[in-house]
């Protein structure tokens, strides 16, 4: 155990902190490599909903490298607007992990060293078969009377320490998994006994294809300007989305206030909403063949497998997915999946007729009720005037024997994979149509 861990007092102790104004939380990055692009800022994503959850309000995030002069800056400018920090990496063994020092340089408080940190550190690397290196011995200084903010899964503690009135600091590793175990263990229930969690923000995320974001905001405008529950519209990789936000005093009060909101919205747009939060097009589909009990096989082209990776990648996605057919030269698909050479002589491999018996052929081989095809020009090259670049042509095999196609022409290129995203979310959106 380490001395003084947040932990133990946590429960006990009772904040006498008081502020004129709602408090705010500011989430504050520290790493050079963060502003270089090299990795993908998690953390603060992470922490963001977090806070959302807690009812915690949040109104500024801050990048900021490895630079002490520049740590202290953002630290000043944050303490001015917002009473909880909480920042992320620094705290590793390495000459340029400073977030520790730099804040006790800041606030003029000396470090001191933890003997019982120290030993859990050393005990970690022997438990690993290794010695511990001389410089984590830094992971064990902290500063004077901060709480320590225990790691069970890295060496590197973090602090919870208020170094003047109104003003609570967390610091956390950059490593997510370590990051994101030390706030659920430790940051939250301290919030919780402290008094800074007192509602609590519900989201509900609705998800829709098939319609741009401009025509899903004209058609629930109504529901736009409201307040709690908000709805918000936005867009992201050909996808549309409604955000229902509410603030209230439990969970169970805020899914009460979002549901006939919820339900008012798919009444408006319809089939256009295909599920909410972490559904996917292809969860959607995949539960509604269980539903029925259908099976779904695929023919693809210029997505190249995509389509079936989409699929697959759904647990137990095998009660309903057969396989797929990859028929990237013009022969696969006429010797396997039995498309008419003349037809493509005709009408070139980019067409509705060779979409449509790519999906005949693909149900035929794989023995199931439906099945998907997808052919198209992802570019950046083969492209012509009468069948551009971003041409699509879906074909889709019904449990019937009957094969329909969908044409699409997805202007505005960004490049090749853009294409075959929305070749193959379009797939099975057709398909969760037709099922429907």
């Amino acid at each position: 155990m380490t001395q003084n861990p947040v932990s133990q007092l946590a429960v006990t102790e009772q904040s006498d902190y008081q502020s004129p104004a709602p408090p705010s939380a500011e989430i504050i990055c520290v790493g050079t490599e963060l502003l270089l692009g090299d990795i993908l800022n998690g953390n603060a994503q992470f922490l963001a909903k977090e806070l959302a959850g807690l009812g915690i309000a949040h109104y500024y995030q801050t990048v900021v490298g490895d630079n002490p002069a520049r740590i202290q800056q953002a630290v000043t400018i944050a303490q001015g607007r917002s009473q909880l920090l909480l920042f992320t990496g620094g705290l590793g063994p390495t000459p340029d992990d400073l977030t520790i020092e730099t804040l006790a340089d800041l606030f003029d408080t000396p470090l001191v060293e933890h003997p019982d940190l120290m030993a859990d550190i050393e005990a970690k690397f022997t438990a690993r078969g290794r010695s511990m290196p001389p410089s984590n011995r830094k992971q064990a200084l902290l500063p004077a009377g901060a709480l320590v903010l225990p790691n069970p899964q890295g060496t590197a503690p973090g602090i919870i320490w208020s170094p003047c009135p109104h003003l609570t600091l967390m610091t956390f590793p950059g490593v997510p998994r370590e990051m994101q175990a030390m706030w659920r263990a430790t940051a939250v229930p301290y919030l919780h006994s402290h008094g800074w969690v007192t509602t609590t923000i519900v989201s509900r995320m609705l998800r829709f294809w098939g319609i741009s974001e401009s025509a899903l905001a004209e058609q629930v405008a109504p529901y736009l300007s409201q307040d709690n529950p908000t709805v918000a519209p936005y867009a992201s990789k050909g996808e549309a989305k409604l955000r229902i936000s509410v603030r209230a005093d439990s969970t169970a009060a805020a899914l009460a206030q979002i549901e006939p909101v919820e339900s008012g919205l798919r009444a408006l747009v319809g089939d256009d909403c295909y599920g909410a939060d972490e559904d996917s097009l292809a969860s959607v589909v995949g539960s509604l063949l269980l539903q029925r009990q259908q099976t779904v096989a695929v023919a693809e082209s210029c997505t190249g497998g995509g389509l079936g990776q989409l699929l697959t990648d759904i647990a137990g996605s095998s009660a309903y997915f057969h396989g797929g057919v990859i028929a990237y030269d013009n022969r696969v698909k006429v010797n396997l999946l039995q498309v008419e050479a003349t037809a493509i002589a005709d009408q070139g491999a980019v067409s509705a007729i060779v979409a449509e018996q790519m999906a005949l052929g693909a149900r035929a081989l794989l023995h199931t009720d439906w099945a998907l095809s997808i052919t198209g020009i992802a570019g950046p090259g083969g492209g012509t005037p009468a069948k551009p670049v971003g041409l699509v042509y879906i074909g889709l095999a019904t449990p019937s024997g009957e094969a329909i196609s969908y044409r699409h022409e997805f202007s505005g290129y960004r490049g090749r994979d853009w294409v075959r995203h929305l070749s193959a979310h379009s797939a099975l959106d057709a398909l969760r149509r037709n099922l429907l």
